[in-house]
């Protein structure tokens, strides 16, 4: 499982092991994954933050108000909605302690209280001080909260001790952390996803288009893909790297993305339509370029092949997910094409708000089905995208009785084990 792409967020606290966290940034970076560093005031006694920043290319933050300057006195928030996953590697006694009772008395601290990532520990300490039943009781009400454990493993101590205590190996707490990200809710699931806009071209230099980036397409399929999919991309002109593992279709125009997806549709259990198909395109392409001679010019156009609908009655229909982009009424047009269309769910945004959607990194979705709704709040695409791979599995699961245990088990699996 790759962890391209992914937000990681590296907290070091206080503790020998520090020094196996720097081979740990190095690891994560071969990844590919983005990883930003935070040390406690007593980690920095171990190794120096210099290290962290020459093996990950960010600065390190070490106080809470360091930066205030940069990132308007709030660090712990911007960090907070940045990361992915928030590892804490070595994680001490005294930071168990502290995350269990809420402590917030520096920037580590501040920001495990204000994400809605997914926290995990990998713990180092001397084997009596794991043992004590203070640490425990604190490891198992971290864990019913959601927190997830790296670890100890057992071993040969920096003190001397034999035991429980030592964190895990970077290699282990790199493939720890994919595992997180392979959730496994549509595992060997044959998947197709369209993003990004068309171009329907009216001379060889000019076409009509819309301001889709596919951006949230993209993240779909990395998240599909992240969930044990298949995952086949048709996308329209972008300018994103193609996800990892997931197999890429380019197109430009309307026709050309109706004609991809009639192609292979056939062996798909679920399709999800998230490209900004253009609805009409140009009777014919003039074939030399259009002079300004005139004060006016009329283009005739004439309406595309709906992608969405002809997917929908397709004699071995898949699980059929459309998008709603909407300036107002968002949900009663979303629901009016839910049954026009006949879909299985339609995921509704409002774009008259400019800050999200179209050209934005983040989204907010209000999701609908027959006789459902959820609404996802604004965050960035690639977490939006991965909350609305859940309940597509949790649906699909629900209407898909071949292979409805399997997929619900695991669907309801994680929604136990994230925040």
């Amino acid at each position: 499982m790759s962890l391209a792409n992914k937000n990681i967020l590296l907290g070091v606290s206080g503790g020998i092991a520090a020094y196996k966290s720097a081979e740990l940034v190095r690891e994560l970076v071969r990844a590919k994954a983005q990883v930003r560093v935070i040390m406690t005031r007593s980690a920095k006694e171990f190794i120096t933050p210099l290290t962290f920043q020459a093996l990950s290319g960010n600065p390190v933050l070490t106080d809470e108000f360091e930066y205030a300057e940069a990132a308007n006195g709030m660090d712990h928030i911007a960090l907070a909605r940045w990361a992915d996953v928030v590892l804490i590697a070595p994680a001490s006694a005294n930071t168990l302690a502290k995350l269990t009772h809420g402590g917030a008395d520096d920037l580590l601290s501040t920001t495990c209280l204000a994400t809605k990532a997914t926290i995990a520990l990998a713990p180092a300490m001397n084997q009596a001080m794991w043992a004590n039943h203070a640490t425990q009781d604190n490891v198992e009400l971290l864990a019913k909260r959601g927190f997830v454990f790296f670890g100890p493993a057992a071993g040969s101590q920096a003190c001397g001790d034999v035991g429980e205590g030592r964190m895990f190996e970077p290699h282990q707490l790199v493939l720890s952390l994919s595992n997180l990200f392979n959730t496994g809710e549509l595992t060997g699931i044959n998947i197709m996803v369209t993003a990004g806009p068309t171009r329907e071209p009216i001379d060889p230099v000019r076409y009509l288009s819309n301001r889709s980036s596919g951006r949230m397409g993209y993240a779909i399929a990395a998240a599909a893909h992240d969930a044990g999919a298949n995952v086949q991309l048709i996308t329209g002109p972008v300018s994103i790297a193609v996800p990892e593992g997931v197999e890429c279709i380019s197109v430009s125009t309307a026709q050309e993305m109706f004609d991809a997806v009639q192609a292979d549709i056939e062996d798909k259990q679920i399709f999800i339509s998230c490209a900004a198909v253009a609805d009409y395109r140009p009777v014919a392409k003039q074939p030399e370029k259009i002079k300004k001679l005139h004060e006016d010019l009329s283009v005739k156009l004439v309406r595309n092949p709906d992608i969405l609908a002809e997917v929908a009655r397709h004699h071995n229909k898949p699980f059929v997910v459309g998008f709603a982009a909407e300036t107002r009424d968002l949900e009663k047009y979303a629901k009016q094409k839910l049954e026009r269309k006949r879909l299985d769910m339609i995921a509704g945004n409002d774009v008259s708000d400019t800050s999200i959607g179209f050209d934005s990194p983040e989204n907010a979705l209000e999701i609908f089905w027959a006789g459902g709704h959820c609404s996802l709040e604004r965050d960035t695409k690639t977490k939006i995208a991965r909350r609305l791979i859940g309940l597509i599995a949790e649906r699909y699961a629900s209407t898909d009785k071949r292979s409805n245990v399997t997929v619900l088990k695991n669907a309801k699996d994680r929604s136990q084990n994230t925040r």
